[in-house]
């Protein structure tokens, strides 16, 4: 996206007809553009390409846009006012906390996500951040890197036969998540704030109350999205109540933890470890307490990724906006929970 006399413009990926919809890819950190392309082609519609870091540039960009693509900018109701030619808001991922879902619902502007294409990636992310950060193994790498063989600096190691694994949502990914926790020898208890008070098993997986969740088990995952009733749901209370030997992962949203409680925590060994994925800020500042911690292991909100996953998030996020744009029924809509 370039500017020109302080008004923002977009490259145009897929050049359209005479009349065409216009669909505008709001920002994108993506490497690639070949599968939306494909799929504007194949349409007939005008696809675009921006890089809006702020209101204005999006309003700007998306003067003439019937359709949005976005990935992390934030879809306000005041964004929505600026461009009355909005029919679709479709977005890269699962969760949709950037956009005013009532807003949009009270435009008759569809939103739409792609709630299970990293099913199979995000779940692989949780186990494999659960194991590393039980057993340590980012902190024995560097030691081993610095010619240091420092057994005590990651003791306690249990076991995975045996262990409690938490799962906090108990929905697509979480699921997998405990199906894949239980194959490795885990004892599997979950929690779904959705689950009906007296339900003892969701999707074949035991349910507790959160409370019980939390003090029982040996790792807690959380594959919840970030809601109003969701944010912080894992605070200074809840990591009071989980044992210090406990390990924390985290691959749904940032913002559904505390991070300066989780910091407080693990510095001062009421926590065993944590494995983190989503972060309350990303990219997560230079020098940020978390990147300081021994017993964290961090990676960038890449738990989606596999090159499988990666091509069907591009290709279903504008087919979900395309369907949308011509008056058809998108795959997967949001729109009607904020109703």
């Amino acid at each position: 996206m370039s500017a020109q006399g302080g008004r923002a413009t977009a490259d145009v990926l897929v050049p359209g007809g005479p009349g065409a919809p216009v669909v505008l890819i709001s920002d994108c950190d993506h490497d690639t553009f070949d599968a939306e392309s494909a799929v504007a082609r194949s349409a007939g519609i005008e696809l675009r390409l921006a890089q809006a870091h702020t209101a204005e540039e999006l309003i700007a960009a998306a003067g003439d846009a019937s359709g949005l693509v976005v990935q992390y900018a934030q879809i306000t109701a005041a964004v929505m006012d600026a461009l009355p030619g909005l029919r679709v808001v479709s977005r890269y991922g699962v969760g949709v906390d950037t956009v005013d879902l009532a807003a949009a619902a009270a435009r008759g502007i569809t939103v739409c996500n792609v709630p299970d294409y990293g099913t199979e990636a995000v779940s692989d992310h949780a186990i494999a951040l659960s194991l590393a950060a039980a057993r340590g193994v980012a902190r024995l790498d560097r030691g081993v890197r610095e010619g240091r063989f420092d057994l005590q600096a990651v003791r306690p190691v249990g076991q995975v036969r045996g262990s409690v694994f938490g799962v906090v949502g108990v929905g697509r990914i979480g699921h997998a998540t405990a199906l894949k926790a239980r194959g490795l020898g885990y004892q599997v208890l979950g929690y779904d704030v959705l689950a009906p008070d007296a339900a003892r098993e969701l999707r074949g997986v035991p349910i507790v109350p959160l409370d019980e969740l939390l003090r029982r088990a040996d790792v807690v995952s959380l594959h919840t999205p970030l809601t109003a009733g969701t944010h912080h749901l894992v605070g200074r209370p809840e990591l009071a109540l989980m044992k210090p030997t406990a390990v924390l992962v985290n691959t749904s949203r940032g913002g559904v933890v505390d991070t300066d409680a989780l910091v407080s925590a693990l510095g001062e060994g009421r926590l065993r470890a944590a494995g983190i994925d989503v972060h309350e800020e990303e990219p997560v500042p230079l020098g940020h307490p978390l990147t300081r911690l021994e017993n964290v292991v961090l990676t960038p909100h890449l738990a989606w990724y596999t090159e499988e996953s990666y091509t069907e998030l591009k290709r279903r996020t504008v087919e979900n906006a395309v369907e949308a744009v011509f008056g058809r029924a998108p795959r997967n809509v949001v729109t009607e929970e904020a109703r």
